[in-house]
């Protein structure tokens, strides 16, 4: 064994090993590149960039659903006409008088119960699609709203009616009306649904 001097200016005192603490700076980044160290929770998270907005309302394709109601309103509209039609024939036959609905403005006028089927499918339409973007269980509440307002539009006409047959006849024609927005609007919706998503 020799004895180095170090006073001797050729003389290096011998060094330590590299360790991870006295590493470069590089070698920090080949091991973070071969997959050694992952991201922690924090960095994962902030990483990715901010999470996109969630979108409030249903999944339906508006244009889909808009078709749909201002169909239903059609057929609202058209059944009403042949109901209320039909209803006055039948009331001719049985009193002179003709008249059959208490809220009948245009009296003996078809037109007006199928004006307001369509417009009870367009105020339907919209009460769905409020409900679906603001409420926790929208069809339910859909179904108990327009239940409770075909039963007050039945049973009221039957209850202020002077004329027996005038109320009948008031009833049968909202009942008329009621039914399609009822049952209609909701399948309007699951359908334009279905067809946005295939």
């Amino acid at each position: 064994m020799t004895y180095n001097d170090p006073r001797d200016p050729n003389h290096r005192p011998p060094q330590p090993p590299a360790t991870r603490a006295y590493s470069r700076p590089n070698d920090y980044r080949q091991y973070t590149e071969a997959g050694d160290y992952g991201q922690t929770g924090y960095d994962a998270q902030y990483s990715q960039g901010p999470a996109a907005p969630r979108r409030r309302g249903p999944d339906i394709d508006p244009l889909m659903f808009c078709g749909g109601v201002l169909m239903t309103g059609v057929v609202t509209g058209l059944a009403a006409w042949l109901a209320a039609w039909v209803i006055r024939a039948v009331t001719q036959k049985i009193n002179e008088s003709g008249r059959f609905g208490i809220w009948n403005p245009l009296a003996q006028d078809e037109v007006w119960f199928a004006v307001t089927g369509f417009v009870a499918a367009i105020v339907a339409g919209a009460l769905w699609y409020l409900l679906q973007v603001g409420t926790p269980a929208p069809n339910q509440f859909y179904r108990w709203i327009v239940g409770l307002l075909i039963a007050a539009a039945v049973i009221l006409p039957l209850l202020l009616s002077e004329q027996i047959s005038s109320g009948i006849g008031t009833a049968v024609l909202h009942l008329i009306i009621g039914l399609p927005v009822l049952t209609l609007i909701p399948t309007m919706g699951r359908a334009s649904s279905d067809r946005k998503r295939s």
